[in-house]
């Protein structure tokens, strides 16, 4: 059978394939793997195309990276800190079992007056009650106002965990998947919100160790194999590409959405799938890289910044042992505010001189932009399903049926749900 597509969903659709002694091929068009969560070299550094970030929530994907991707120790595994110096802090306490850590975290938060911090708790707590579940979905900006959220609350706490969950902003972002991640991260035991940080770059974490178990169980992983077309032929699907054409008896599509109408299109039975991803919107996600001739080491591998473009500054020494390096993430990157990468690596340089002015000059400052990282989170979004009306045809990616919107987690989730499909089906 085929995956197309060595991201992280089609590439943990083909390891678990491989681990139930499926066959397995995978093209992909690009030379490396990894999609939109790859390494990229620059400066003479292997840098991430975008800084990610886990919590101990997303089990599917950290349980692979443990049994098939890099060893054990290329995960960071922190109590959850979220830190706006000097304005907020909040800290969740390792030691307390949930939901207790989260009570506990919110009213002992810095920098909100105690009538806030109650609201904050109260807010969880009646979520907690109505099992996360909205009537009807809403934006997240509803849902806080719904429930008096001090402006406060919402600048330093609500609205940084929407858009660095959903990369989309409150006023347009889904209250119910904003719900979904809360209940998951922050509400179930204490160690789903933990903060994880990958010391490696994104393609060594998984998907080149998952092209590696792939191919010791007699698999095939193919780069810079571009799949044009897919075609079914009879009980079995004929795949076009620049290497000639290659017959599979069933195919995963883990491509990015805007692929999937060129490869399969014309495949009549798929229409209401191809309308759902043809209503999708993208939202951006860029990353600036600062690296000076100094360590600069933060009081916390991750801080938030406040009142400029950036909005999370991570310490890439503490984190992988790049010294002197420092990545600063922008999500949901309003384009009416767009800027040359010239232009923002500059304002960014200045918000971080401003934060850490005892640094040096950066020697260069590389910005990083994926114009499609995800799909824009919006309120009663439907989304495909993996399986699809063509018999053997399964849609692999963060963008088809899911609680969660678009991360690694969701990704990883849609391949092994592919893989189960396929598996039920044989």
């Amino acid at each position: 059978m085929a995956v197309v597509g060595g991201g992280y969903a089609g590439m943990a659709a083909a390891a678990a394939l491989a681990e139930q002694g499926v066959r397995v091929t995978v093209y992909e068009s690009a030379r490396q793997l990894g999609g939109r969560a790859r390494a990229v070299t620059r400066h003479g550094l292997v840098l991430d195309n975008g800084q990610h970030v886990l919590v101990g929530a997303y089990r599917e994907t950290i349980r692979l990276i443990e049994r098939i991707g890099a060893p054990p120790d290329s995960l960071m595994r922190l109590p959850l800190q979220l830190s706006f110096p000097p304005h907020f802090q909040l800290r969740l306490r390792g030691n307390l079992p949930a939901p207790w850590h989260l009570a506990l975290g919110l009213l002992r938060a810095q920098g909100l007056s105690m009538p806030a911090r109650l609201r904050c708790a109260l807010f969880v707590e009646r979520c907690r009650r109505r099992a996360f579940r909205l009537p009807a979905d809403a934006s997240v900006a509803a849902l806080l106002r719904e429930h008096e959220q001090h402006q406060d609350a919402i600048r330093f706490l609500w609205e940084p965990l929407c858009v660095a969950a959903l990369n989309t902003p409150p006023e347009r972002a889904s209250a119910q998947v904003f719900l979904n991640v809360l209940r998951d991260a922050l509400a179930s035991d204490r160690a789903s919100s933990d903060l994880i940080l990958p010391r490696v770059d994104l393609s060594r974490l998984f998907p080149a160790p998952a092209a590696d178990f792939v191919v010791r169980q007699d698999g095939a992983v193919h780069l810079a194999c571009k799949v044009e077309q897919i075609n079914r032929v009879g009980n079995h699907f004929m795949l076009t590409t620049d290497r000639g054409p290659m017959t599979h008896d069933a195919v995963i599509v883990a491509t990015q959405p805007s692929r999937v109408p060129a490869i399969v299109g014309h495949l009549e039975p798929l229409g209401d799938a191809l309308k759902m991803i043809a209503a999708l919107a993208y939202e951006p996600i860029v990353t600036v890289y600062l690296n000076y001739p100094r360590p600069c080491r933060l009081p916390f591998p991750m801080l938030g910044m406040s009142r400029g473009f950036g909005q999370w500054m991570f310490d890439r020494n503490q984190i992988s042992g790049q010294s002197g390096l420092l990545a600063v993430v922008i999500s949901a990157y309003g384009r009416e505010r767009k800027l040359s990468h010239e232009q923002l690596g500059e304002q960014v340089r200045r918000e971080v001189a401003a934060m850490l002015p005892a640094l040096d000059t950066p020697d260069w400052v590389q910005v990083i932009e994926e114009k499609q990282a995800t799909f824009a989170c919006v309120p009663k979004l439907r989304r495909p399903d993996q399986r699809t009306d063509v018999a053997g045809l399964y849609l692999a990616g963060d963008y088809t049926a899911s609680d969660y919107p678009g991360t690694l987690e969701a990704a990883v989730r849609s391949g092994l749900r592919c893989a189960a499909l396929l598996s039920e089906a044989s």
